[in-house]
This record gives structure tokens, C-alpha cells and sequence, in this order.
């Protein structure tokens, strides 16, 4: 599954969290990939339209003296969804493709979902979580073999 894809299902399945801060028109998902893909930074906006934006959080998958790694939420925003799928993202996101012309720099927009899109995102999500436990599964056994 593409990177961008899983990112978007992420903003999905937290929507209702998104919602309660703000009323979005859409949601931003913006990151910076590292060369050789790895996923370096992102930030989440909600954005209301007319020019109205609100930072929801950022990511950082390392620290520094001015920000720590993980996942930060702003103004006012919290949702233990995204929070945990965006850690599972990072985490995994190895699975993840991107397209060989993909420049450092991603952007995902996001208007409200539909019924069917939070079915398939949870439906996707819950896939991609069980196979990334059977992933772990198998590598435990073969580092207890050893």
C-alpha cells in the first residue's frame, strides 16, 4: 500500500477527533521523506477554508533540542487514534511504498469522508495492523530459534 494512502486512512478513521476542535472543510497531511524514502516529518492541519488553517500536530521521527520525537498535538487538537496510528505508521513504514518519481517533499488533502471511505479505512487499517503483528510474530520465532 502507498504511503500517502495509509496516511490518508489515518486522517480518516481519527476524523470524528479532528471534527471536535474545529469544523474542517478538509484535512492537510503534509510530510518530508528522506532520501532512500524514509518518512523524516509530518504535520496534520485541519482547514476550514477562506484561509482558515489550524495545525492539529506534527511528527518527528527523531529528536532534537528543539523538539522532541513523536507525535505533538496543537491548539487545542488531541485524538489517541491518530496519535497511536501515526506511531504505527512510522513504525512499519518500511510496508509502505512510494512512487518512484515521489519528490522529498508529500502532500495529501482530505475532504470529509464518506460512510463507505471510514469503512474502508478501518477495514484497511485493521488488515495492515494484523499483518504487521504476524510480521513481528515471525521474526520473534526466529530470533528465539537462533
Amino acid at each position: 500500500m502507498e504511503l500517502d494512502k495509509v496516511l490518508e486512512f489515518a486522517a480518516i478513521l481519527a476524523w470524528e477527533d479532528l471534527m471536535r476542535a474545529a469544523k474542517p472543510c478538509s484535512v492537510r497531511v503534509e510530510y518530508q521523506c528522506e532520501p532512500g524514502a524514509s518518512l523524516d516529518y509530518l504535520q496534520v492541519w485541519s482547514d476550514e477554508g477562506e484561509g482558515c488553517q489550524h495545525l492539529v500536530c506534527d511528527y518527528w521521527t527523531w529528536s532534537s533540542p528543539t523538539h522532541p520525537s513523536g507525535v505533538r498535538f496543537r491548539n487545542g487538537y488531541h485524538s489517541d487514534k491518530l496519535g497511536q496510528t501515526l506511531d504505527f505508521i512510522v513504525k512499519n513504514q518500511d510496508q509502505f511504498t512510494r512512487r518512484a518519481d515521489a519528490c522529498r517533499d508529500g502532500l495529501i488533502l482530505i475532504d470529509p469522508p464518506t460512510e463507505g471511505e471510514r469503512t474502508e479505512a478501518d477495514i484497511r487499517m485493521k488488515g495492515l495492523h494484523s499483518a504487521a503483528t504476524n510480521i513481528s510474530r515471525v521474526v520473534d520465532e526466529r530470533v528465539a530459534t537462533l
